[in-house]
C-alpha cells in the first residue's frame, strides 16, 4: 500500500468517526428532546384533575365538584345521584313534597333511601330491605348548604349517603370513586380464593366492604375476613349482621345473639334473644330476653332493666307526622310499656315519667281534615293520653298542662302543617300556645331573622299603620291569654 492509499484510508476512517459522532449526538439530542416532552406532558397531566368512577374517567362529575379554600369538596346532591346509581327527588321520602330545602335519593335497586335537609348536619337513611321503617342517621362535619339554589353536601356526606368509597390523591391530582355494587362484584371472586362459598348478599353486610371487610359464608356458617383474606371473625356463627354506623357485628349462635367488634372482642355477650340498634349516636341497643325488653349500651351495660313488655311506639298510625325513630321521641325520650301503661326514660336510662299513660299519640278518626299526631317535631313535644284525655310533654318529660284536652291533632293546608288542641269545644293553636309558654320553634331562627329584617326595612313605610299593628299585637296577646286561660280553667275543673 502506497502513501496515497494510506492517506485516503485515514481520511475515510476519520470521516466515518465524525459521522458516527454526529449521529450519536443527534440521537442524544432527540432522546433529550423526547425526555423533555414527556416530562412536560407529565407535568401538564399532573396539573389536570382526573376523576374516575369504578375505573372509568368521568369529566361530567369532575365539573360538578366545588373546592373550598379550606380543602373541603362539595358535590350537588341531586346532580351527582344519577352517576352513582341513585334517583333523586325534592322533599322527604316519608313526607313527599316539592320543598326545595329538602331532598332525598333512592338507590335504583331499591335498597336504601337517604334524606338531606338544608342547614342540617344529619343524614337520615332507611334500609328498604328491612321493611321495619327504622331510620338510621349519621352526622357529618359540615351541614348541607345551598349554592345558587342547589343543595350541596361534602364528599363525606356523599360517602355516607351513596355508599361509595372516595379518595383524593393530591400529589397525583386524582380522585377515585368506587360504588358499592362495583366493589361487591370486584371482591366476589376473592371470597372463593380465601376458601369461602360467597359474600353475604345482605345489604347491610355488603357495606362492610367500604370498611375493608367481607362478611362471608361457608358450610352454613358465617364469618368475616379483611379484604386481604386475613380472618376477623371465624366462620362459626349462624348469622352475622354488620352495623355500619357502629362498626361492630351482631352475631347469632344457638339461638342467642350478641355483639362482637371488628377486632374479635366480645362487646355484648351472646345471651340475648334479640338485639336491635336503637340509636347509633347514643350507642344504645334494645335487648330482649324471655319476652321482656330493656336497653343496653354498645358495651353491654344495662341502661333500662330488661323487665318491660314493650319499647318503642307503633308509628304506622302517624304516617303524616314524619317520625324517624319509634324508639326515641323528641330527641331524648324512650317510650317504655309495662303492663297496661307507658312511661318515659331519657337516653341515660333515667326514668323521667312514671308508668301512668295508657297511650302516646292521638289517633284521629271520623275526620278527613284531622291527622293523627304523636309529636310536634319543631318544638320537641309529644302527645300523651289517659282515659281519652290528652296533654303535651316536653323533651324532659314534663307535663305542659293537665290531662284536659279532648283532641290534639294535625291539619295540612297548602302543604303546611298546623297543630291544634281542642279543650271543651275551644280550638287552640298548639304552636301559639307553646310559644306563649316560652317553647320556641327550633327551626325558626333563620325565618325569624328574615322576618325581623323585613320588618326593619319596611318600618318607614309602616309608620302610619303603627297604631293598627300595635292593636293586632294586643289582640294576638289577648287571644293567647284566652287560650291559656281556657286550658287553666279546664285544669282547675
Amino acid at each position: 500500500m502506497n502513501l496515497i492509499e494510506e492517506s485516503f484510508q485515514a481520511k475515510e476512517e476519520k470521516k466515518k468517526k465524525m459521522t458516527t459522532k454526529i449521529i450519536l449526538g443527534a440521537i442524544i439530542v432527540v432522546v433529550l428532546v423526547i425526555i423533555g416532552i414527556v416530562s412536560y406532558l407529565m407535568y401538564v397531566q399532573s396539573t389536570i384533575l382526573r376523576l374516575t368512577i369504578d375505573g372509568q374517567s368521568n369529566e361530567q362529575v369532575k365539573q360538578l365538584l366545588v373546592f373550598e379554600e379550606d380543602g373541603t369538596i362539595y358535590v350537588p346532591i341531586k346532580e351527582i345521584a344519577s352517576y352513582l346509581g341513585y334517583d333523586s327527588f325534592n322533599g322527604e321520602y316519608s313526607d313527599r313534597s316539592e320543598s326545595q330545602s329538602k331532598c332525598y335519593v333512592q338507590s335504583k335497586d331499591g335498597t336504601e333511601v337517604a334524606n338531606f335537609t338544608l342547614g342540617s348536619d344529619t343524614i337520615y337513611k332507611l334500609d328498604l330491605t328491612q321493611n321495619n321503617g327504622d331510620y338510621e342517621y349519621v352526622q357529618i362535619k359540615n351541614p348541607v348548604k345551598a349554592i345558587n339554589g342547589v343543595l350541596y353536601t361534602t364528599t363525606e356526606g356523599m360517602q355516607e349517603a351513596f355508599n361509595v368509597s372516595f379518595s383524593y390523591d393530591q400529589e397525583a391530582n386524582r380522585i377515585t370513586i368506587f360504588t358499592l355494587p362495583y366493589l361487591v362484584q370486584f371482591y366476589t371472586p376473592y371470597a372463593l380464593d380465601y376458601g369461602y362459598a360467597e359474600i353475604s348478599e345482605v345489604f347491610a353486610n355488603q357495606k362492610a366492604i367500604l370498611d375493608g371487610m367481607l362478611v362471608v359464608a361457608n358450610d352454613r356458617a358465617m364469618g368475616v375476613v379483611n379484604t386481604d383474606g386475613t380472618s376477623v371473625l371465624e366462620a362459626q356463627y349462624d348469622n352475622i349482621t354488620y352495623l355500619p354506623n357502629i362498626g361492630d357485628f351482631l352475631v347469632e349462635s344457638n339461638g342467642k345473639v350478641g355483639v362482637l367488634s371488628k377486632n374479635g372482642q366480645t362487646k355484648v355477650d351472646i345471651i340475648y334473644d334479640s338485639i336491635t340498634l336503637m340509636d347509633s349516636n347514643a350507642g344504645l341497643y334494645i335487648a330482649s330476653r324471655d319476652k321482656r325488653y330493656g336497653v343496653i349500651d354498645t358495651n353491654g351495660v344495662i341502661k333500662i332493666y330488661i323487665e318491660n313488655d314493650q319499647i318503642g311506639i307503633d308509628i304506622s298510625k302517624f304516617t303524616q307526622n314524619n317520625i324517624k325513630s319509634k324508639y326515641l321521641l323528641a330527641d331524648n325520650l324512650i317510650p317504655v310499656k309495662k303492663g297496661d301503661y307507658w312511661g318515659l326514660f331519657d337516653k341515660n336510662g333515667n326514668q323521667v315519667v312514671d308508668f301512668e299513660y295508657d297511650s302516646f299519640g292521638y289517633v284521629a278518626s271520623n275526620s278527613r281534615d284531622a291527622y293523627s299526631l304523636l309529636v310536634i317535631p319543631d318544638y320537641n313535644v309529644i302527645v300523651a293520653g289517659r282515659d281519652d284525655k290528652y296533654t303535651l310533654l316536653n323533651s324532659s318529660g314534663e307535663m305542659l298542662f293537665g290531662l284536659v284536652a279532648d283532641d290534639i291533632y294535625m291539619t295540612i293546608s297548602g302543604g303546611e302543617k298546623h297543630y291544634w288542641i281542642s279543650v271543651n269545644d275551644n280550638l287552640i293553636n298548639a304552636e301559639e300556645y307553646l310559644e306563649s309558654r316560652g317553647i320556641r320553634n327550633q327551626n325558626s331562627s333563620s325565618s325569624s331573622n328574615t322576618t325581623n329584617s323585613n320588618n326593619t326595612s319596611n318600618s318607614a313605610q309602616n309608620n302610619n299603620n303603627g297604631t293598627n299593628e300595635e292593636q293586632n299585637v294586643e289582640e294576638n296577646n289577648q287571644e293567647q291569654g284566652d287560650q291559656e286561660q281556657t286550658i287553666e280553667e279546664q285544669e282547675m275543673q
